[in-house]
C-alpha cells in the first residue's frame, strides 16, 4: 500500500512515533480502499494517484470521515477527476510562504546535521526511515520543491539555530539563495532572514550592523530555546522580556531595522528536556507591550505536538496554561494584544502536524482567529523538510471550521476570504510588498546547479 503524505505518520516532541490511532487506521483504509478504484479508473499507479491532487482529495476526504465529518470541504468527484480536484482546491490570491528551509551538503555535519536529523525524523518519520541524503533537501531540491512543485509565488528562506562553524546554513548563503532566485525568476521571489543569537554576547549584536547592511534580510529570526544559560533562563536560552538578552536585542532590531522579528516558539523538543522551558510563547505578550514599533513573528503559534491528548478550545478562567496555543493566547491576552496589535501567529510545521487531528486543527485555528484575526495569521510550511508544500496548501484551502463548533466556542467561519488573507495578503502586509502571479515554475530546475554553486561559495560570516 502506498501512503500519501497527508497520511503518513507524524511523531511527538518526544521524537518517538505516536502510535496510530483508531481514526489514523480508519483513515488510511478508507484512502485504500477510494485509490484502489480511482486510480485504476484514471489509468495510474498508486504511486502516481497518491501525489495527484486526486489523491489530496481521497486523502482529504478519508480523514474527515474518520472523525466525524465537517472539517475537508471536498467532493468525491474531486477523488476521480482531476478538473474536479482543481477546482475544490483553487485558490485566487498568490501564496505567500514564510517560513522555507534549506541545507548546504557541504555543511552536513557535526551538531547541526545532528540535530536537524533528529527533528526530521520526529516530524516526518515515514519520509526519513534511513539515513539522510542532505541533497533531497539542499538548494536545488527547494526551488524545485517549492516553486517548481507547489503554486507559492514568494517564500521566505530562514535557517536551523546554531553558531555559523556548526549550522547548515549560515546568514550570507541565505542572502546567496535570493540573489539567485531574483536573477531567474525576478526581484521578490524570496524573503530572507538573518539569525541572530543574541545569547551569545554583545558581538552578535555588534555583527547585526553588517548583517543589516550587506545582507538586506526582511526581518531577523532568532530561537530562544537555543543556547547557554542566562540568568533569566538558568536552565538554557533565553527570553525576549528579559533585561539580559531580549530587551537589548529589542532594542537593536529598533535601531537597526527592519523591525520585524520571528521567533520559534513552540515545538521545544525532547520532553522533559529542560529547554523546552524557553521554547514558551509566554514572552510575547509582555515583549510586543513593550516594543510597539517592532512586529513579532510568532513562529509554530506555540504549537507542542502533545502524545497524550490533543488540544481543545481555550477557557480563561483556566491557570496559567503550560502547553500549546493556550501559552500564546494568555500571554497576548494579559499584555492586552489585540487582533490589530504588532504579533502574528505563523503555521510552518504546526499545520502539517495537526492536519490530520482536524478537531485539533479546528481548536487551534479558531482560538487563533478569536485572539489575533484574521488579519495576524500567516501562511508558512517549513518546507523543504516535508517535500513539496502543495498538498499543505491543498488541505488548508478546503479546512473549514465546523459551524456546531463555531456554535458552541464562539470560533469565527474558516472562509475562502479568510485563507486568503492567511495564504497572502496578511504577509503581504507584514513585509511590505506586493506579490505577482505565481511565474512559470521551470525556472527552478533551471538554476538548481547554480543555485547550490552560489550556497557553497558564499562566504561564511563567523
Amino acid at each position: 500500500m502506498i501512503v500519501p503524505s497527508l497520511l503518513r505518520a507524524r511523531s511527538s516532541d518526544e521524537y518517538a512515533p505516536l502510535p496510530w490511532s483508531p481514526a489514523d487506521r480508519e483513515a488510511i483504509a478508507r484512502y485504500d480502499a477510494t485509490a484502489a478504484v480511482a486510480a485504476r479508473g484514471v489509468f495510474r499507479s498508486a504511486r502516481e494517484y497518491a501525489i495527484d491532487r486526486r489523491g489530496t482529495a481521497a486523502s482529504l476526504r478519508a480523514i474527515d470521515a474518520a472523525h466525524g465529518g465537517g472539517f475537508y470541504a471536498v467532493p468525491e468527484r474531486a477523488t476521480r477527476d482531476l478538473d474536479a480536484a482543481e477546482a475544490a482546491f483553487r485558490g485566487e490570491a498568490p501564496v505567500v510562504d514564510v517560513q522555507t528551509h534549506l541545507v548546504d551538503p557541504a555543511r552536513w555535519s557535526g551538531a547541526g546535521a545532528e540535530a536537524l536529523a533528529g527533528f526530521l525524523r520526529m516530524a516526518d518519520p515515514d519520509r526519513w526511515t534511513d539515513e539522510i541524503d542532505p541533497r533531497a533537501i539542499d538548494g536545488a531540491a527547494w526551488a524545485a520543491l517549492v516553486f517548481g512543485a507547489s503554486e507559492t509565488s514568494v517564500a521566505l528562506l530562514t535557517s536551523t539555530p546554531g553558531r555559523a562553524d556548526v549550522n547548515v546554513l549560515t546568514n550570507p548563503q541565505i542572502a546567496a539563495a535570493r540573489d539567485v532566485v531574483e536573477r531567474y525568476a525576478g526581484s521578490g521571489r524570496v524573503l530572507t532572514h538573518t539569525i541572530v543569537h543574541p545569547n551569545l554576547g554583545p558581538g552578535e549584536l555588534d555583527a547585526m550592523v553588517d548583517w543589516s547592511a550587506a545582507l538586506r534580510p526582511s526581518g531577523w529570526k532568532c530561537y530562544t530555546l537555543w543556547g547557554p544559560a542566562t540568568k533569566a533562563s538558568p536552565s538554557g536560552g533565553w527570553f525576549l522580556d528579559d533585561d539580559e538578552v531580549g530587551f537589548p536585542f529589542l532594542e537593536r532590531v529598533r535601531a537597526l531595522g527592519p523591525r520585524v522579528v520571528a521567533t520559534h516558539k513552540g515545538l521545544g523538543g525532547p520532553i522533559p528536556d529542560a529547554s523546552v522551558a524557553a521554547a514558551s510563547p509566554r514572552d510575547i505578550g509582555p515583549a510586543a507591550a513593550a516594543f510597539p514599533d517592532v512586529t513579532f513573528v510568532v513562529y509554530h503559534s506555540g504549537y507542542e505536538r502533545n502524545p497524550h491528548g490533543q488540544e481543545g478550545p481555550y477557557d480563561p478562567r483556566r491557570a496559567q496554561p503550560t502547553a500549546g496555543v493556550d501559552r500564546l493566547v494568555r500571554s497576548l491576552a494579559d499584555a492586552g494584544i489585540g487582533p490589530d496589535g504588532n504579533v502574528y501567529a505563523e503555521l510552518g510545521t504546526t499545520w502539517f502536524l495537526m492536519l490530520r487531528r482536524p478537531l485539533e486543527a479546528a481548536h487551534v485555528l479558531g482560538k487563533l482567529l478569536v485572539a489575533l484575526g484574521p488579519e495576524r495569521i500567516v501562511w508558512g510550511t517549513d518546507c523543504a523538510w516535508y517535500g513539496s508544500p502543495q498538498p499543505l496548501i491543498d488541505a488548508f484551502r478546503s479546512f473549514v471550521i465546523p459551524e456546531r463548533m463555531q456554535a458552541e466556542f464562539g470560533y469565527p467561519a474558516l472562509d475562502a476570504a479568510v485563507k486568503e488573507r492567511i495564504l497572502s495578503t496578511n504577509a503581504q502586509a507584514l513585509y511590505g510588498f506586493t506579490a505577482a502571479a505565481r511565474a512559470d515554475g521551470d525556472w527552478a530546475a533551471n538554476a538548481g546547479v547554480e543555485l547550490q554553486r552560489a550556497i557553497t561559495g558564499a562566504e561564511v560570516a563567523p
